[in-house]
């Protein structure tokens, strides 16, 4: 499934692994839990880089649409996550404070940018299944990657995960407490089922479309926010996918030879099996879920778009109550 560089131990590359994980993991709970962090990390830093990008670093850096678009949208997503979650403002007229957090239109931004994302990716899968089929260079030299009906596989179970989102007014913000004052974003309908979905979709899309690039981003990067999920910022997925997802971007702009060229750069094997495995199942996985997704609808009258459709599941009630 992967090639190591050659005269590179497993267990070194296994080790940088690991670090990347770690540090993933552990610059989100900082950017999470510290509010003038995060603000730098997702204002200040990428505008101090950009200039770097197209200047000192341009004849380095990624400078095809996707990489442009997949660093300035995850950021642009962690901006937006930001305010959402710490911005307050005071009515004039009335002298009452009012919460962006509050208002159903600023709510619309988290499914909206998720979807974009998405989109971004689908995109990608089907412009390689049509473009390399049988296989190619990318248009940028960036790396060879070979097209297939995994492509096309992948690129459904992308527009399924989609139509998966549900929920989108039911977003709320994480009250404080004193081992956690993050404020974090949580999503009470996202629940684990349309994460793994997700994460199943994004691994076999890293591994059709960004081939030497998905044993860090895809599997580092998707793990990190999945585990925290599940453990110490429970409901805020979405936060955490665009917060480690937004660095990593940045972090693969300026250092493209870590992942590209460098001792620990790790190549696909380009097996037509496995890359139709992987597909396959981010499909039928993804079917599942819009499965279930319409039997809930059947079953509860509920309107997954308006509304809130899981409300009477064990995982939503947890994530809610930990609201404000």
């Amino acid at each position: 499934m992967f090639v190591f560089s050659e005269g590179v131990s497993a267990l070194s590359v296994w080790g940088v692994w690991v670090l990347v994980f770690v540090a993933l993991f552990g610059f989100n709970e900082v950017a999470r839990r510290w509010k003038w962090i995060g603000f730098f990390s997702f204002v200040v830093l990428p505008a101090i880089l950009s200039v770097l990008w197209f200047t000192v670093l341009k004849d380095t850096t990624y400078t095809d649409w996707f990489h442009l678009v997949k660093v300035y949208s995850s950021t642009a997503g962690c901006i937006g996550f930001w305010c959402i979650r710490h911005v307050q403002l005071t009515n004039k007229k009335t002298g009452k404070v009012w919460a962006l957090a509050e208002q159903k239109w600023a709510l619309c931004f988290p499914p909206l940018i998720l979807a974009i994302n998405i989109i971004e990716a689908v995109i990608r899968d089907f412009q390689v299944g049509l473009q390399y089929a049988g296989g190619g260079i990318l248009a940028d030299e960036a790396m060879f990657v070979l097209g297939g009906p995994w492509n096309y596989m992948n690129g459904i179970a992308g527009i399924l995960n989609i139509i998966a989102i549900t929920g989108w007014f039911g977003i709320v913000i994480k009250k404080k407490t004193a081992k956690d004052g993050s404020k974090d974003m949580l999503w009470p309908d996202m629940l684990w089922f349309w994460i793994i979905a997700y994460d199943l979709w994004n691994f076999a899309y890293t591994y059709n479309c960004l081939p030497g690039h998905s044993w860090y981003c895809g599997f580092a990067l998707l793990l990190a926010p999945t585990l925290c999920a599940f453990t110490v910022g429970k409901g805020a997925w979405l936060q955490h996918r665009a917060q480690t997802l937004a660095i990593w971007c940045m972090f693969a702009q300026t250092f493209p030879a870590f992942i590209d060229t460098g001792a620990y750069a790790v190549a696909s094997t380009y097996n037509p099996t496995v890359m139709f495995a992987w597909s396959f199942a981010a499909l039928i996985f993804n079917i599942g879920v819009i499965v279930y997704m319409i039997y809930k609808i059947a079953k509860t009258k509920r309107n997954p778009y308006t509304g809130e459709l899981y409300t009477d599941l064990k995982g939503y009630k947890a994530i809610k109550a930990l609201a404000e």
